[in-house]
Formats: C-alpha cells, sequence, structure tokens
C-alpha cells in the first residue's frame, strides 16, 4: 500500500515535526503555513484515497469522536450563510485545513508508536532549542530587563499564546526521559529552557495549567518520576511567589471577569445561530475594547451560538474519553496531560478554532488530532503485551 510506504511516513513525520516546530523556527508565518501545505495537507491528500480503508476503520473505531468533529464542521458551514466574515470562501478553505490535518492522523499512527513519540519528540526538542533562542534574543541581544515579558521568536511572540505552545512542548517531553546517560542531559537541558520560557512570558493562565498538570499527573502516570516532578514544582512555586509575588499579582485578574460578563450578553443576543463562523467581534468590558474573549468555549459560542458551543464540548468530551481508554500506553499518559493543560489553558486565552493553523492549535486540535491515533496505539500495546505474556 502505498501510505506504508517508507518515503510516505518520512514525508507526515516531518509535516508533523514541521507542525510543531516551525511556527516558532520558520522565518516567516507565510512560510510556515506553505510548510504546512507541502508537507502536511499535500501528503494527505494524496495517501487519503490509497488509504481510505484505514481512514473508514479510524471511523469505526472511534464513531462519537469522528461524528461530533463532522457535526462541527458542517454547523460551522452552515453558519456561513449568515456570517459577516469579510471572506467566507477563506473559512471553507480553514475547515478544509482542520479536517486534513485530523485526517493526517490515522495515517501516521501506520508508522507505529515508537516512530510517533520519536517524532514528537524531535518537535518538542526543536521548541526547545526556539525557547532558548528566544531568551538570549530578548535578553541579551535586545538588552531587555529580566522582569519585562519575554516575547519569543516567531509565531510565538505573543507571550500569552506562545507559552501555551511552549507549555504543550514541555508536557510532550517531561514523561519521556531517555535511557542514555547523554540523553538525559540533553533532555534536562531541553525542559529547562522550556520551563524558563514559560515563567519569563509571565503568562500567569499558562504557568497555572502546566502547574496544575504537573502535580496532577501521579494521577495517571503513577511512576516516581511524576512524584518528583510534581514535589518540585509546588517547590518552586512556593519560592517563586516569596520572590516575585509582586510581580506575579500586579496585574490583578486582567478584566477576566468583566470580559466573562460582557460575553455572556453577547451570547444571550444571538444564542442559537451565533455570528457566523470567521465574524468578527470586539468585547466591551471594563470601558475597554477586546478583540476575543479570551475563552476558547465562550469564543466558540459567539461565533456558532450554543449548539456549536456544545458540539465543541462534544467534541473535547469524546477526546477525553478517548485518552481514558487508552491511559495503559505511554501515548495516552502523555495525552492525558496535554487535554489537562489544554482544558486549563483554554479558559484563560484563546482566539481561535477554525484559523489558519497558529498557537491556539496546540491546546485545540492537536490534542484531538493526537487521540485519532490511539486506537492503533492500543492496538499495538495488547497485542506486544499478549506476545510477552506467551513467552
Amino acid at each position: 500500500m502505498l501510505y506504508q510506504k517508507n518515503w510516505a511516513k518520512v514525508w507526515l513525520g516531518f509535516g508533523l515535526v514541521w507542525f510543531l516546530s516551525a511556527i516558532a523556527l520558520a522565518p516567516s508565518n507565510k512560510l510556515y503555513q506553505q510548510g504546512l501545505i507541502a508537507f502536511l495537507w499535500l501528503p494527505t491528500l494524496l495517501l487519503a484515497w490509497p488509504a481510505r480503508g484505514v481512514l473508514v476503520e479510524a471511523w469505526r473505531r472511534q464513531p462519537a469522536l469522528w461524528g461530533s468533529l463532522l457535526l462541527l464542521m458542517v454547523w460551522g458551514g452552515i453558519s456561513l450563510a449568515w456570517t459577516s466574515a469579510l471572506e467566507p470562501g477563506r473559512e471553507v478553505k480553514r475547515l478544509l485545513y482542520v479536517a486534513l490535518f485530523l485526517l493526517a492522523f490515522p495515517l501516521l499512527a501506520q508508522g507505529g508508536s515508537d516512530r510517533l513519540r520519536h517524532l514528537l519528540q524531535i518537535g518538542g526538542g526543536l521548541l526547545a532549542l526556539a525557547a532558548l533562542v528566544s531568551i538570549i534574543h530578548f535578553y541579551i541581544l535586545q538588552g531587555q530587563p529580566l522582569l519585562a515579558r519575554l516575547a519569543g521568536i516567531g509565531e510565538i511572540s505573543h507571550p500569552i499564546l506562545g507559552a501555551y505552545v511552549i507549555g504543550a512542548a514541555t508536557l510532550l517531553l517531561l514523561y519521556q526521559v531517555p535511557h542514555e546517560r547523554m540523553g538525559q542531559l540533553v533532555w534536562a537541558l531541553a525542559v529547562a529552557c522550556l520551563a524558563a520560557f514559560a515563567v519569563l512570558s509571565q503568562s500567569r493562565g499558562a504557568v497555572l495549567a502546566l502547574l496544575a498538570t504537573v502535580v496532577l499527573a501521579p494521577l495517571w502516570q503513577r511512576d516516581r518520576h511524576s512524584r518528583l516532578l510534581a514535589l518540585g514544582a509546588l517547590l518552586a512555586t512556593a519560592l517563586a511567589f516569596y520572590v516575585m509575588y509582586d510581580v506575579i499579582t500586579q496585574r490583578g485578574s486582567s478584566y477576566r471577569p468583566e470580559i466573562f460578563e460582557a460575553v455572556l450578553g453577547m451570547i444571550g443576543e444571538h444564542p442559537w445561530s451565533g455570528l457566523g463562523l470567521g465574524a468578527p467581534y470586539r468585547v466591551n468590558a471594563a470601558g475597554l475594547q477586546f478583540d476575543h474573549s479570551h475563552n476558547l468555549f465562550t469564543h466558540v459560542a459567539i461565533e456558532l451560538g450554543l449548539p456549536g458551543m456544545l458540539l465543541w464540548i462534544a467534541v473535547w468530551l469524546f477526546t477525553f474519553g478517548e485518552i481514558v481508554r487508552a491511559r495503559h500506553t505511554v501515548l495516552g499518559k502523555l495525552l492525558m496531560g496535554l487535554w489537562v493543560f489544554s482544558t486549563l489553558a483554554m479558559q484563560f486565552d484563546a482566539a481561535s478554532l477554525t484559523g489558519t493553523p497558529r498557537a491556539e492549535w496546540f491546546i485545540s486540535w492537536l490534542p484531538v488530532g493526537l487521540t485519532l491515533l490511539l486506537p492503533w496505539v492500543r492496538a499495538e500495546n495488547d497485542a506486544c503485551g499478549k506476545i510477552s505474556g506467551s513467552t
């Protein structure tokens, strides 16, 4: 089969690494998007028909998740009938991007779980390099004061959204410790760079989401490594509050309660239809104007109404259910952490669900996409268990 050829696996694998790392390392957002077309969308399109059996099997194994995804996209397409978006055709194209991104994962699953975990490690490692370059560029080359909020390179320049990308990368690496001594040293340096970026970004939502995930991780990791990390995170947090209490608390609640109250009124104006997919809007709160609702669920409700929000919640909960089913696998445990982190992160700041690939995808479509390959990971894990049990 064409999709089982080595060149096809390498092409798709490179596309996943590009998605993860080039968001920071690509010279421009335009090149990042073009790379996604060349390395992820195109091979998915070319392999979809030869691999139609895999895609049918993907639907058969996860019908609730795929069905809710399809309904969400159909509802988003219907909402274009009343949207005020300047270019509805562009919104259709963005829905296609999301669909191609998700379809790529069952194809990626055919390379095996070890290969997938290595790809995630490579992507996380390259983002650690981007974090290091960002710190050097911002504080040393630009000479910014240490208390200034770190703005990273590339598309992680936004302190909050950049911290979400780096937080996701941290969880992809944190519980995959290499066995070799040199590998462990590189792992420790990479995790240190990622953690430093998250702290220096001063994104309290991202840091809180990451801290809560690390503290809760022993519930599903169930090993000494996760317990030590949880204890270290609590001690580091206590130290940070002692040393930097004024810096942590000086921005208050950043108008989040006022924004949420104003957003509820906006949802109430169009509860069933929403404004339509891609419709621009402003939130007026506390005498200020904000570009979005600073919460992914309410953002979806503004654009797609309560039906759209309920469909997104269904997607998210079915994703969680599939992760729970795979909780005994290494990848399932990694995804449990990513899901918890993403769930917390999207409460504080997320401005897009169906926009072109961007930082928000790391806490929305990436966890969903990785969940779509779990049936093959479970099957592979069960097969290995049977082989080891019979010997």
